[in-house]
């Protein structure tokens, strides 16, 4: 596949509709990472895979993108970061994304003769990952066997960057509302939740011909008959009680499938498939469901009309001026509540297709994912279809039904060993067992002291000064530490809290104005000054500090407003301090004055 690359710097876009809740979602207990690999005949070679990886990122730099925060919405960037290859040495769908943190959101590595591609959802949907591992497999294998023709995996047509990072959703947006019917609450798997690096991972190897046939003596698609047999397996184990509910499956579509797009982004979209079980209930009935809720005609009508609905909510004039942080509280409930009429998740991926050449060298792909309940992923390569069953509940009957239901129907099923390296090991949490310790020991000396003066000095309360004191010092470390990946906007948090702080010692112990008067300007000049040194030390990308550099400069001209208002008194601190930080921000509009401009454009977009 050829590209037309045009370049254009600083180009930024806005994160895509399917992808608005995944940032705010995202967290310890689900990282909203997935997982494609590609099985070669061979070990993997790190030097060539890393020159494989530069060269499909000239292909599709959409991937070079960092997810940035503005007011109203969070967008995506590009940055000039290095994208290196390691050996796997985590839990499979460990963390990408970290809010404040500077950094890609894939990650390649590899382990024997596997080729890892781990992807966090909000960058792109399975189709995008997918396509980017099979030209990453394909440059690979060019570098490996360079007298040897390896065709483009695709053929597909000539398409631009522009192509690649399209706004699908907004381009087939008709404006239709959905005819759908409110969902209803579905079973949900009980039992004990494991941590993130606990992810239970089962990958079942299966002949997709036999699960072809299967299927098509049934009457139904493979997607409807995997479906079908992943409900009833957890059917075998919902108790009399919990048949008061029905058992629901979420599944993603990929959208490119009804409307034709090249976009690398997220378009999808999904369908709850739920049924009402009875004690009664046979393999054959759930299949009969699934035959009309994967009918054609109903499967669009319902995702155009969920599409429609989204890009809606998104278009609402009113919704777009929310703050972002207020929006993610509901986008965070939304996913929430939503969660509760689904049980599980199921995604095919489908059939993965590459040209006949490359059989010889590649053995299978792979896929599965991070998940806050249960999800089965497929795909198929040849005729080998690969499950994989990940799971946050210690329960692996559900898994054996479904193995049982399989060799039941004539279908052979092979569960493959896990070899995952860094599987379950629990990441270093040397930091947090620190900030324990400290939290500890300011809660100890504030009830020593109040213990003490309760004893030796009853009637004048020093503890209680003592108590502030410790309570500000536990306040600046605990806020450092969680904004320590962020210095600037670190910076920024610790001028509000020492200024806020210093006022309210001020009130209450007998308002003097020292905190007006000297703490303010001074902390505005070392906040404004530190940001500074490590803009210039750390090497900083305008776009990264600009923003920052602006809050401090206008935080400085606050106590000059005070000193108008009659709050301050003293004069020089606040003249100065408000001079400074004038002379500052008139500095960076001038010498920065379109960086400035395309700032705002980001941040502020409505």
């Amino acid at each position: 596949m050829k590209v037309r690359r045009k370049k254009r710097p600083g180009r930024w876009r806005k994160l895509d509709n399917a992808a608005q809740a995944f940032p705010a979602a995202t967290g310890k207990k689900d990282s909203r990472v997935f997982r494609f690999y590609c099985m070669l005949r061979e070990e993997i070679d790190r030097d060539r895979l890393q020159a494989a990886l530069d060269g499909t990122l000239e292909k599709y730099p959409l991937f070079r993108s960092v997810l940035r925060k503005g007011v109203f919405w969070f967008y995506m960037e590009p940055r000039d970061l290095a994208a290196n290859v390691k050996e796997e040495d985590r839990p499979p769908c460990s963390r990408i994304y970290v809010p404040d943190q500077k950094r890609l959101l894939f990650e390649v590595s590899y382990y024997k003769n596997r080729i890892n591609l781990e992807v966090f959802h909000g960058l792109t949907d399975g189709t995008g990952a997918m396509e980017f591992l099979k030209e990453l497999v394909q440059n690979y294998l060019i570098l490996t066997y360079p007298d040897r023709s390896f065709p483009e995996p695709d053929g597909g047509a000539d398409l631009t960057e522009s192509d690649y990072e399209e706004d699908s959703f907004s381009q087939y947006y008709t404006g239709r509302k959905s005819r759908g019917e409110k969902a209803r609450r579905a079973f949900q798997l009980t039992g004990e939740r494991l941590e993130q690096s606990e992810m239970e991972i089962t990958e079942m190897i299966l002949s997709a011909s036999e699960v072809h046939k299967r299927a098509r003596e049934h009457g139904v698609s493979v997607t409807a008959y995997l479906a079908a047999v992943f409900l009833y397996s957890i059917y075998e184990e919902m108790p009399k009680s919990g048949l008061k509910k029905p058992a629901s499956l979420m599944i993603p579509v990929n959208l490119r499938s009804f409307f034709p797009s090249g976009s690398m982004t997220n378009f999808w979209s999904w369908i709850e498939t739920a049924y009402d079980f009875r004690e009664d209930t046979t393999l054959e009935n759930v299949l009969a469901q699934m035959k009309k809720e994967f009918a054609k005609d109903a499967l669009r009508e319902e995702i155009s009309g969920r599409m429609n609905d989204l890009v809606r909510l998104e278009k609402n004039i009113f919704l777009r001026a929310v703050p972002l942080e207020i929006k993610n509280l509901f986008l965070l409930a939304g996913t929430t509540l939503g969660g509760r009429s689904v049980t599980a998740v199921y995604s095919n991926i489908g059939r993965i297709q590459m040209p006949p050449e490359y059989e010889g060298y590649i053995e299978r792909f792979g896929f599965f994912a991070s998940t806050d309940k249960m999800q089965m992923c497929s795909s198929s390569y040849g005729d080998t279809l690969v499950l994989g069953l990940t799971s946050k509940i210690i329960d692996p009957n559900i898994c054996r039904n479904f193995i049982r239901i399989l060799e039941s129907e004539g279908i052979t099923c092979r569960v493959e060993e896990n070899d995952f390296p860094g599987y379950h090991e629990e990441p270093s949490r040397t930091a947090l067992t620190g900030l324990k310790i400290f939290s500890f020991t300011c809660t100890s000396a504030v009830v020593i002291c109040w213990m003490l003066n309760y004893i030796l000095s009853f009637g004048t309360w020093w503890a209680g000064y003592v108590t502030a004191g410790v309570f500000c010092t536990w306040l600046l470390v605990m806020v450092g530490y969680r904004k320590r990946k962020n210095p600037l906007k670190n910076g920024m948090w610790q001028l509000v809290i020492v200024s806020v702080g210093a006022v309210l010692w001020d009130v209450f112990t007998g308002w003097k104005g020292w905190s007006v008067d000297y703490v303010f300007p001074l902390a505005s000049i070392v906040n404004t000054l530190s940001m500074v040194i490590i803009a210039a030390a750390g090497k900083m990308e305008t776009a990264e500090y600009l923003f920052y550099l602006v809050q401090a400069g206008a935080c400085g001209l606050i106590p000059f407003i005070l000193l108008l208002a009659g709050v301050a008194v003293l004069p020089y601190p606040s003249v100065i301090c408000s001079g400074l930080s004038l002379l500052f921000l008139i500095g960076l509009v001038l010498f920065k004055w379109k960086d400035f401009i395309r700032e705002l454009q980001k941040k502020f977009r409505v």
